[in-house]
């Protein structure tokens, strides 16, 4: 291998037929891979079954976890997720499996009703928008996508999203009605917000008086390090400023225990709990207290949830490191035809390839029965202004898998900059 921004046409057309060689070995081997979604793999999900052996469902006071009622939650899984969050129990409401669902309600109900501060609904404001920090989660953009949301991108950096440019805009633009963030091991990049961004979003003026901020601690015990890496909690922050209202935090155990049978919640201040619960009350009368209840007494507290964790780190180290090793082997001696991050927790890692390329990557490697997740989908409306994100996600698979598919991902980047530089030569 060389580099090959220092390669004629001639070389680069030689590189391009054994490439091609390359790639046909892969597509004669019947490959059916699958890095699109950070879904745990099945050893993870075993970690967690002895909580289904549980009998007995009376919980703290008496509670028939069975039975109708508690609709903010049992107490004690607000205590243990406000010890997850840190934040006080009484600003925890803890619902079904999917924290995506309390983000949609909770964005619906801006969208139907407004809040308490709210001139109007968000319904009736004719150029609503939302900032998005990309790359990004691509359920997040769908749900502001549904709702007719003008989507802003915001780029994202190693100490969080551009705050520079986050609060011109939202000082300026009244029809700025939130932002979407993943602050800790962001959703692809890895990253984790400095606690000098945390407390600029805490402090921030906004021209919108119902300005929410959607922060999603999708990963926030997701550590793939001893080094325990930890945001200070956005509500209490926020409090101190007095724009507690402003904040929706969110978490869920679907990457501690079962993604499709955990348990999700979300913390704000009490004075939009009390408002949140009149507009939830009309809809559900309790979530699932059995399901809530198996995990207090399983996981127990965050002391209880971090050894849980380190279980699945020993699991999944091998399989990023797997991935960062074959790209530093197979890509780096070919120049500055990619970069790629090296996250400290969460479920991904992004790949950068030459520009105009990730395209034709994600093509190339379904092709040969590796599904990648759409390339431009960490951007809102799957659109990557520059043609060059991909989220890898080795989670699911086996080490081998993860090994197999990683070499395959390496012949499809080096192919697809081949066929651009050979075209730009022309």
């Amino acid at each position: 291998m060389a580099d090959y921004f220092a390669m004629d046409r001639a070389a680069l057309t030689a590189e391009k037929a054994q490439l091609e060689a390359e790639y046909k070995k892969f597509q004669g081997m019947g490959l059916n891979l699958n890095m699109a979604r950070g879904k745990p793999g099945p050893h993870q999900m075993d970690l967690a079954m002895d909580m289904m052996k549980m009998t007995d469902y009376t919980a703290e006071g008496g509670v028939d976890a069975r039975n109708y009622g508690n609709l903010e939650g049992l107490y004690e899984a607000r205590v243990l997720f406000a010890d997850v969050m840190g934040v006080k129990p009484e600003e925890v409401f803890v619902g079904g499996n999917s924290s995506l669902q309390l983000m949609y309600t909770l964005l619906s109900i801006g969208y139907m009703y407004g809040y308490p501060e709210s001139p109007c609904p968000w319904s009736q404001v004719e150029k609503r928008k939302f900032l998005c920090p990309v790359p990004g989660y691509d359920r997040h953009f769908a749900i502001t996508e549904e709702m007719g949301f003008e989507m802003i991108n915001i780029p994202m950096r190693e100490d969080g999203p551009d705050m520079d440019l986050i609060e011109k805009l939202v000082a300026e633009d009244d029809t700025i009605k939130g932002i979407w963030c993943v602050p800790q091991y962001s959703n692809p990049d890895g990253y984790t917000y400095s606690d000098e961004t945390v407390r600029r979003f805490a402090a921030m003026k906004t021209a919108a008086p119902d300005f929410k901020i959607f922060w999603d601690e999708a990963y926030i015990v997701h550590h793939l390090t001893e080094d325990i890496i930890e945001n200070p909690p956005l509500l209490n922050e926020a409090k101190e400023c007095g724009n507690g209202d402003r904040v929706f935090m969110f978490t869920s155990t679907s990457k501690i225990t079962f993604p499709g049978a955990g348990v999700s919640a979300f913390a704000c201040s009490e004075n939009s709990m009390k408002y949140l619960c009149s507009r939830f009350e009309t809809m559900i009368i309790s979530y699932d207290k059995m399901n809530q209840l198996r995990h207090v007494r399983f996981l127990k507290n965050k002391e209880g949830v971090l050894a849980h964790m380190a279980k699945h780190r020993r699991r999944l180290v091998p399989c990023f490191d797997a991935v960062k090793t074959t790209f530093a082997q197979q890509l780096t001696p070919c120049g500055n035809i990619a970069r790629w991050t090296n996250p400290k927790g969460g479920y991904f890692i992004s790949l950068y390839v030459l520009p105009g390329c990730a395209r034709r990557v994600a093509q190339l490697c379904k092709e040969c029965g590796l599904t990648l997740t759409g390339a431009g989908a960490a951007y809102p409306f799957h659109k990557d202004p520059d043609d060059s994100h991909l989220r890898i996600a080795p989670t699911y698979p086996s080490l081998d898998e993860v090994e197999t598919a990683s070499a395959l991902l390496c012949v499809c980047v080096r192919l697809a900059v081949v066929e651009k530089l050979l075209a730009d030569q022309q």
